[in-house]
């Protein structure tokens, strides 16, 4: 179930970086980058993160196990 980056125009200029899911749901929006170099470097950025990123759980659930 491989997804894909896509690499579209940002509303207010420069470019955005969408990750989608296999079945093509949008599963992350990027920052605005001010080239598409940027926003290449950002897909690179992004796909060490998935690989190799610690979880780090801030929600409210995880404040409330902490009680």
């Amino acid at each position: 179930m491989a997804g894909h980056f896509e690499l579209i125009d940002a509303p207010d200029g420069g470019f955005r970086v969408r990750m989608l899911d296999g079945d093509g749901s949008l599963m992350a929006e990027s920052v605005t980058f001010q080239s598409v170099r940027e926003a290449l470097d950002g897909i690179e950025r992004a796909r060490e993160i998935a690989g190799t990123g610690r979880v780090v759980d801030r929600s409210s659930a995880a404040a409330q196990s902490d009680s």
